[in-house]
């Protein structure tokens, strides 16, 4: 993969990583395009980085809260702060489960499977459509809640599945108010991306030659970049729009990467 197509892919994955139209799923199409002949694991490698970008603009946009989390956190008492944290933790059991009995399975599916892709993303904007009929609340996010919320983040590992898109509808079909679900669905994720780099970095699994780092720096930097933008804008179409317009958006490009695969 040259430089062009990592900075393409980059921005590709910055601004569908927060909106929800499954970020994933874009890069998949989005390889398959340019013609990208990376093998699973090595695709795998690609999309993880550039997830760790987008990761690391959402704590550049929430830096403010994080720290008055953590600050509040270190006060050791049982206020909303470190209710939150444990929340966080409990939606990571989920998917760090799948991801540690099922990584080879997962890995297998990023490699141009388009089909999968297009079904996927069907499934999304279903989920789009009926979180867009949940009625208006003003509720936070519960410890059950987390753990649903949770479960649609571990089935989001598929490519195809937004995972905010899962996360956030899943939240407001429980009723939650959208600027908490999305806040939520957007720090809940910051964990498992840092622990899963972390996890490769130490087993040795992002080896890769000195063409694979510029490329991969080239599609960081893209990724980091329109993150900040994307996640910016994301927060205000939250409030302030609704989530058919998206789900409209998933189903006909669903439905195109059927067609164009069959």
């Amino acid at each position: 993969m040259d430089i062009f197509d990592s900075i393409l892919l980059g921005i590709i994955q910055g601004l569908t990583e927060f909106l929800p139209v499954s970020s994933s799923g874009h890069l998949e199409i989005g390889k398959a395009i340019l013609g990208d002949n990376s093998i699973p694991e090595d695709s795998l490698i690609f999309t993880v980085v550039l997830h760790f970008a987008t990761a690391l603009s959402t704590l550049v946009i929430f830096r403010k809260d994080i720290a008055s989390i953590i600050s509040a956190f270190f006060k050791f008492k049982w206020n909303d702060e470190t209710q939150f944290i444990v929340k966080i933790m409990i939606s990571m059991l989920p998917a760090g489960f799948v991801g540690i009995l099922f990584e080879e399975e997962l890995e297998a599916l990023f490699g141009n499977n388009i089909l999968l892709v297009g079904a996927m993303l069907i499934v999304t904007a279903l989920l789009l459509f009926l979180a867009d009929r949940a009625k208006k609340t003003t509720k936070k996010v519960s410890f059950w809640d987390a753990l649903i919320i949770g479960v649609a983040q571990a089935i989001a590992m598929l490519p195809g599945i937004s995972r905010s898109g899962a996360t956030i509808s899943t939240s407001v079909l429980l009723g939650n108010d959208k600027s908490k679900a999305a806040r939520f669905s957007f720090l809940m994720v910051i964990p498992l991306i840092f622990g899963k780099i972390a996890k490769d970095i130490l087993s040795g699994d992002l080896s890769y030659s000195a063409a694979n780092f510029s490329s991969l720096s080239a599609g960081f930097l893209a990724a980091f970049v329109a993150g900040l933008f994307a996640c910016t804008l994301m927060i205000r179409l939250v409030k302030n729009s609704q989530l058919k317009y998206f789900a409209y958006y998933c189903l006909t490009v669903g439905v195109l990467a059927i067609i164009i695969t069959l």
